[in-house]
C-alpha cells in the first residue's frame, strides 16, 4: 500500500516536472522569436542609420540577433519534442544546444564588456565626422536623410551638441543660406528655421 502511494507520488512529480519543462521550453521558444524579431526590426526599420556607423560591427550585431533568435527557437522546439516524446537522442541534442547557447552568451557578454567603451567612442567620433563632412554633400543623399531622421527621432542636434555643426562643410558653404544648424535640428521644422539656434527653437544636445 505504501509502495503504491509512493509510486503514484513519484508519477505525479514526474508529470509536474514534465509540464514545467514543456512550459519553460515554450517560453524559451517565444523568447527566441522576440530576439529574432528585434534583429529583423533593427535591419528593416533602423537600417538607414547603418550608413552613419563607423563599421559593419553594428550591422553584424543585428544579424547575430537573428541567428541567435533562430537558434533559441530551434532549441526550444527540440526541448518541447524531447519532453513530449521522451527520446534520449532528442534530449542529448537539446542539452548540447543549451550548452552552445550558454557559451555564446558568455563570450558575447565578455566581448560587450571589453569593447563597449571603445565602440561607444568610435561611434561618437565617426558620427561627428559623418555629420560635418558628408551632410548635404553631392552623392551623400542617404546619409543626409539618415542624419535628418536621426535628429528628429531622438530630438537631438549634432553628435554631442548643436555646436558640432559649426565645423560642418554644409554650414560653412553658401548652400546653407546662413543657417547655423540644419533645419532637422528644429523642434518644429520650417524652411530656414535652422538660422536661429536658440534653445526655444532647436534641440541643443
Amino acid at each position: 500500500m505504501g509502495s503504491m502511494y509512493k509510486d503514484e507520488q513519484d508519477d505525479w512529480i514526474t508529470v509536474c516536472l514534465k509540464y514545467l519543462l514543456f512550459i519553460f521550453n515554450f517560453l524559451f521558444w517565444m523568447g527566441g522569436g522576440v530576439v529574432m524579431g528585434v534583429g529583423i526590426w533593427t535591419l528593416v526599420d533602423k537600417g538607414e542609420y547603418l550608413s552613419l556607423l563607423a563599421s559593419s560591427t553594428f550591422a553584424v550585431s543585428a544579424y547575430i540577433l537573428i541567428l541567435a533568435g533562430a537558434l533559441v527557437m530551434v532549441t526550444g522546439f527540440l526541448g518541447c519534442c524531447a519532453v513530449i516524446r521522451e527520446q534520449r537522442s532528442c534530449l542529448s541534442t537539446y542539452f548540447s544546444c543549451l550548452l552552445l547557447i550558454f557559451l555564446i552568451e558568455l563570450v558575447a557578454g565578455v566581448l560587450a564588456y571589453v569593447y563597449y567603451q571603445a565602440l561607444s567612442e568610435e561611434l561618437k567620433q565617426h558620427l561627428s565626422k559623418t555629420m560635418t563632412e558628408n551632410y548635404a554633400q553631392p552623392g551623400k543623399e542617404s546619409i543626409t536623410q539618415s542624419v535628418d531622421r536621426l535628429q528628429q527621432d531622438f530630438k537631438c542636434c549634432g553628435s554631442n551638441n548643436s555646436l558640432d555643426w559649426m565645423h560642418s562643410v554644409y554650414i560653412m558653404s553658401t548652400k546653407a543660406e546662413s543657417r547655423l544648424v540644419p533645419d532637422s535640428c528644429c523642434k518644429t521644422i520650417t524652411h530656414h528655421c535652422g538660422k536661429r539656434d536658440h534653445p526655444s527653437n532647436i534641440y541643443k544636445v
